[in-house]
Order: structure tokens, then sequence, then C-alpha cells
């Protein structure tokens, strides 16, 4: 969730006097860019994964700050609510086994982190939205007690002026509304980072906009919330409307949201931060002492701290990030579509695709944000959360005449992005075993028209079959897919349905 604050009052001089340093932070942003500060490529990625606590009846532990005391380790760290813990992979550079080398490295910290949850009765469950969620577990009192979130919370709710309201129509339909942005945290993801130069930024970062829809067809994993069967990856629109400071005033009038997918391609970093101080009112004004200028004109480093906080708050898919290490300035994209799991096969292998995919998409001759509307991109990104390996998208025409033609997404995943994220995988430097073993667990999910949401919702339709009342095979079916998860063999390959004899909760 960004930088550390400390909660405290705000007045109306501290919103002016925190527009002022934003302002003044862009500005540095701009004379760093000019002045080429950036660091040299170095072809660094990073990983983020947000977890679930979970019982053995596979309902939610308000836990995790007793979980996190027992792993103490810095990787480890809180999200927003008591059921939720964060996992942080140290940055590794693409290329070699990299990716057996992440698959390895989080077998061992979360079975590290299950077995510590395992004293106190609970365990880690990665999955988009924990099906047993209840709207009775998602509210502000079970936010994690730390100063970011209740000032967040706060802040959120007095900009809104009212109850929060979900209205998500799948399936199944849902409404209810809620006092505080607790049920943001039912949404938990995989948060993929790339370091890049500036000059290579907005070519990355077009091309995470429009590989986002596949990611999210192929990788689906969350078609449940409150008991309904909603979309087959619910967290975009729960994450949208859960922090809506809009009213529907605001909202008629075409005000953005602060969870969105963008409106354009870009091209420079700069335009997305710029976009961020002009479109977003602050939620956390709180100055830093530093004057970035000042501090560029004596050959320094700006921390940009007001910037990078607001920019902490405007949560979108693919975000820019600033960043400092080892006292040189980055730029990141932080691709933030995927959900969690299910196995860490599978999230291995959605990162493969992704960083594949990514880098033959930026350096095409012809990019394909050339050739597609943005418009378009943003249609496929809903298309693929509303249905999964079911969903269709506009891409472009092969062909002089251009224009766009209607194409299965698991077809265009076969057919064109799959090779493109071969050859993406082969410019890092990964190894071929890397590459084809994880690509070849997204082919799979592919031909059988199979990822992490088709089996939530098929076994839960089974149990349904057996007799089981709704909430019994909702916890049923989470409590399978622990069991699977921990296994560890990727979802094409599990077995739908729930072991004999079969469970009454």
């Amino acid at each position: 969730m960004g930088e550390k604050v400390v909660a405290g009052a705000f007045d109306l001089s501290d919103r002016q006097r925190y527009r002022d340093r934003l302002r003044r932070c862009l500005d540095g942003l701009g004379r760093l860019l000019e002045h080429g500060r950036f660091d040299r490529p170095r072809n660094l990625m990073g990983l983020e994964i947000e977890l679930n606590l979970v019982g053995p009846d596979g309902m939610p532990k308000m836990l995790n700050a007793q979980v996190l005391e027992r792993i103490a380790s810095r990787d480890f760290q809180t999200e927003l609510a008591m059921f939720n813990l964060e996992v942080n992979i140290a940055p590794h550079r693409l290329g070699g086994r990299v990716f057996d080398q992440l698959a390895e490295e989080l077998r061992t910290s979360l079975a590290y982190a299950d077995r510590k949850a395992g004293e106190l009765a609970a365990g880690i469950a990665m999955i988009g939205i924990l099906p047993t969620l209840d709207r009775d577990d998602l509210v502000s009192s079970n936010l994690s007690d730390v100063d970011r979130y209740t000032l967040l919370n706060d802040q959120i709710v007095a900009a809104r002026g009212e109850d929060f309201a979900l209205d998500i129509a799948g399936v199944e339909r849902l409404t209810c509304t809620s006092k505080s942005i607790a049920p943001e945290a039912a949404c938990t993801s995989v948060q993929l980072h790339l370091q890049v130069t500036p000059d290579r930024f907005a070519g990355v970062w077009n091309a995470a906009q429009v590989a986002s829809a596949a990611q999210i067809a192929v990788g689906a994993n969350s078609p449940f919330l409150f008991g309904r069967e909603l979309w087959r990856e619910s967290r975009p629109p729960l994450f949208q409307q859960s922090t809506d400071t809009r009213p529907p005033e605001l909202q008629a009038q075409g005000v953005r949201p602060r969870t969105w997918f963008g409106e354009r391609w870009i091209s420079s970093a700069y335009d997305l931060f710029e976009e961020n101080l002009r479109y977003f009112p602050a939620l956390l004004p709180i100055c830093d002492d530093e004057d970035p200028l000042a501090v560029i004109d004596a050959g320094g480093v700006p921390a940009l701290s007001e910037l990078v906080l607001h920019n902490g708050t405007v949560y979108r898919w693919n975000r820019p990030v600033y960043g400092i290490a080892d006292g040189v300035p980055h730029l990141r994209v932080e691709n933030r579509v995927l959900p969690a799991g299910p196995t860490i096969v599978d999230v291995i292998a959605n990162a493969a695709f992704y960083y594949g995919l990514v880098r033959a998409l930026a350096e095409e001759s012809r990019p394909v944000w050339t050739r597609l509307p943005f418009e378009a991109a943003a249609a496929n990104f809903d298309a693929a959360c509303r249905y999964g390996v079911e969903a269709r998208f506009q891409w472009p025409r092969h062909g002089r005449h251009g224009g766009t033609t209607e194409v299965d997404a698991v077809d265009l995943v076969l057919d064109e992005l799959l090779p493109l994220a071969e050859v993406g995988l082969d410019a890092w430097g990964v190894e071929p075993a890397d590459r084809d073993l994880y690509l070849g667990v997204i082919e799979q999910r592919c031909r059988r028209r199979f990822n992490g949401a088709s089996w939530q919702v098929a076994t839960f339709h089974r149990a349904l079959e057996a007799g089981l009342s709704r909430d019994v095979a909702l916890a049923a079916t989470t409590r399978r897919y622990c069991e699977l998860m921990h296994v560890g063999e990727p979802v094409h390959a599990w077995p739908v349905g729930l072991p004999e004899p079969v469970p009454l909760g």
C-alpha cells in the first residue's frame, strides 16, 4: 500500500501546501528526465503477492499482526485488513533460470509463513477473492492497526461523503453498501515490477496496457464475493467501487475514478505522473521537509516524497513508480492486474507470460497500440474480467487495410501472444527450459479453457448438485482449493469437485 505515514489531522492550509509541493516534485521529475539522471538498463524485475489467512474451516482469520510477529521477516508485511498479508520477493535480474529461482524462493517463504500461521490454527491462501468472506468480515473494525490504513480510510470516506455502493452484475448480481473502504481488502493480487529506462518507459507501459486483458483472460481467479457468483475476475469492479471517492453526481459528470485503466496511450512517464496531479485531489496531504529542486541544483537525488505518496493513492492497473536504489533514481512499471494464486507454478507462469509479452510488444517495429484504439484496449480488459477464458477481444486486423476484428481471447493467446512471449523471454536471456515450462502452463490453460476461476465455479456447482447449501459449498470449495494449492500442481491439472465423503461444513 505504499509508504508509511503517521496519522494526524489536516487543515485547509495543508492541502494547498501539499499541492504546491506536488508541483515542485513534478518539476523535479521533469528535470531528472531532461538531464538523463536515471539508472542505466539493468533488466530488473520484482514480485509482490497479497495473501489471505484462513482457518481449517476455510473461513478468514483476523490474525495478521500475530502471524507477522511469529514470521519475524521484513519480507512479509501487513495489508489492508487483518486477514491479509503481503510477501515481497527481492528484485531479480531477468535472464537465465530466474523463474525457477523465484519459484523456489516463494516455496520456501510461503511454506515458512504457513507453518507460523499454523501455530495459530490458520493457513496461507493465495486466491484473488476468498469465497468465504462475508460482509461482516469487511468492516472498518477489521482493518489492520496501521496509521496509513486508518488515515486513508478516513480521507476516502470524507471525500465521498456517503456510504460506498457496491453493484456488480455478473452471473448473479451483488448490491450492498459499506461505510468504509474495507471491501477493497477482499482483493488480493500479484504485483509485477519491471525497472525501465525513461526512453523505454512509454513503450513498456503501453505494452502492459495491451497485455492486461490477456493476463486476466488466462489468469482470472476471483469469481465469488459475499456468496454471489459475479465476474470471472471480480477484483477490478470491486476495487473501483470500494475506493470510489465520487458520489453519483460526480460519476454522472464523468469525473475519473481513482481506480482506473486510463484513457490514452502515453509518450513519456511524465504523462502519467502529471495526470495524477491534474485529475486527482490529494488524499494524504503530508509534506516532507525536502525541497526537490534545491536537491537537484546541489547535484543530489530528491526523494519526491509527496509525488510518491500521491501516486500510491491513484490505483492504475499499470502504475508508474519512481524509486531510488543505491543513491540513483529509477522508474518502474508496476503491473497490478493479476489475482493471487492459484499455485506458485501458476503465479510464476503468469509472470513469465507478462515479462515476455511486454518485452516483445514494446519492441515491435509497428507497435500494436498504434493500430488498436485505446478504447478497444479498455473494452478488452473489461471483457476479460467479465468472462475470463471465454472472453472475446478487439484486435488489429492483419494486412494493409487496418481496423480491428473480434477474436477469441484464448485463440489470440495461442496464435499470437504466446509466440511473442517466447520471443520476449529469449530477448531477456531466459533459459529455454524455464521459458518452455512456464509458458507451457499458459498454453495448457488456453487449450483446456480452464483457469482458477473455472475451477472454483465448476467445483462450487458440483457441490451444490451434491446437495450442499451455498455457504457450505463455498467453504468446502475453499478448503479443497487450499489443499490443492499446497500440493502445487498447476490449476489446469486440478480435478474438479470435492473429495469423498462430501464435506458438510
